[in-house]
């Protein structure tokens, strides 16, 4: 089976109000739809990245770089595909965008290779189960956001179906943030997930004193607590300094990178980005590397994706998404045949491939070519 043609569709939703995290703040919701066409008339039908300030480039160096190495090629080597692709990267550019622009082609692939073969990508991937449980990311920074707001979100996100929630941390001191998460635990019970996120808001000595504040309150991780520029090393004093598991990996756009924070002892979860990092060819390595080390395996956002991938190997933990569809109409709205969530658990789609089925009349709404 080869390949005769690449389409490739951004999409950008405009959100209904402002969501804010420790160090930013988002207004609208961005993907790419990569459509990969063969000979045996496949079709791939999937989605990456939220990219909001680069859509239109990552378009461009898909079809003007990636997909003349592609076109004419055998769908099911991926991994020939992928060293082809990652030599862009390897001049002097901004390789991330490269890396996110591979991402959307080699995942495509892998949803053509589970069509063709009839099965599910998570079970092509290993198939250890096909149900995981599912938590948002949520308790965003909003103006005029009370803590009582707060506790009340927790209470909707558990009625939507939600096992836990990822709670925003990092934009305000280590005591205000401390507050707002009891009051979330209050708002959520004690059987509902707490993970806090702090996207690298906080230095060291901050993120200490926070973790002491919460660690009764059992969180189920601490991601990002540090700041970027020497995160290895803070996370794996963090690590020594509480008994919250310490989770990152997300803002890697290698493997390699995941391997350098597993070398450093920083990290009990790993939660690499598939959509932001090559695709499932790059991630399914840093997952390997998670598995010899007995470290567990979350992935940032894109539940399109990573429900299949996380189901597949033991160590998967939970998927998040963005449960409330003000945050993410994407996920709310673009899956046709997505299933919902019942107490806690997302079942994974048994379709081909990714098993994805398209709303296009709301992509020819939101198509920004």
């Amino acid at each position: 089976m080869k390949i005769t043609g690449v389409e490739v569709i951004p999409v950008e939703i405009p959100l209904k109000r402002v969501f804010g995290g420790s160090r930013y703040s988002v207004a609208s919701r961005c993907t790419v739809i990569t459509r990969i066409q063969t000979d045996e008339g496949l079709v791939s039908e999937v989605y990456n990245g939220d990219n909001r300030t680069h859509l239109r480039e990552i378009v461009t160096i898909i079809e003007e770089e990636l997909a003349p190495i592609v076109i004419g090629q055998e769908v099911h080597a991926v991994e020939r595909h992928w060293k082809e692709m990652a030599k862009r990267a390897e001049w002097n550019r901004d390789r991330k965008l490269v890396m996110e622009a591979i991402a959307c082609v080699d995942t495509a692939l892998w949803d053509l290779i589970g069509r063709a073969a009839g099965v599910n990508i998570c079970r092509l991937l290993g198939g250890f189960r096909q149900d995981l449980p599912i938590i948002s990311i949520g308790g965003y920074y909003e103006e005029g956001k009370t803590l009582a707001d707060l506790g009340r979100e927790m209470q909707r996100l558990r009625d939507w179906g939600m096992a836990g929630c990822k709670v925003k941390v990092g934009g305000l001191s280590a005591e205000k943030d401390a507050e707002r998460i009891a009051v979330a635990r209050d708002g959520a019970g004690l059987d509902f997930m707490i993970a806090v996120d702090a996207n690298r808001g906080w230095p060291l000595s901050e993120a200490r004193r926070f973790a002491k504040m919460v660690e009764h309150l059992d969180i189920a991780w601490f991601e990002e607590p540090c700041h970027w520029h020497d995160d290895a090393r803070m996370m794996a004093e963090m690590r020594r300094a509480t008994s919250i598991p310490i989770n990152a990996g997300q803002s890697e756009m290698t493997a390699a990178g995941v391997r350098r924070l597993v070398a450093a002892e920083a990290v009990d979860i790993v939660n690499f980005d598939a959509s932001e990092a090559g695709g499932l060819t790059e991630w399914r390595r840093a997952a390997a590397l998670c598995q010899l080390h007995d470290i567990g395996l979350a992935h940032h956002e894109e539940p399109q994706i990573a429900l299949h991938m996380l189901a597949a190997f033991p160590q998967g933990i939970a998927v998040e998404c963005f449960a409330d569809p003000d945050r993410d109409p994407i996920w709310a709205g673009l899956i046709a045949n997505r299933p919902d969530p019942k107490n806690g658990i997302i079942a994974v789609p048994q379709g081909p491939g990714f098993g994805h089925e398209l709303d296009w009349d709301l992509v020819k709404r939101y198509r920004l070519n």
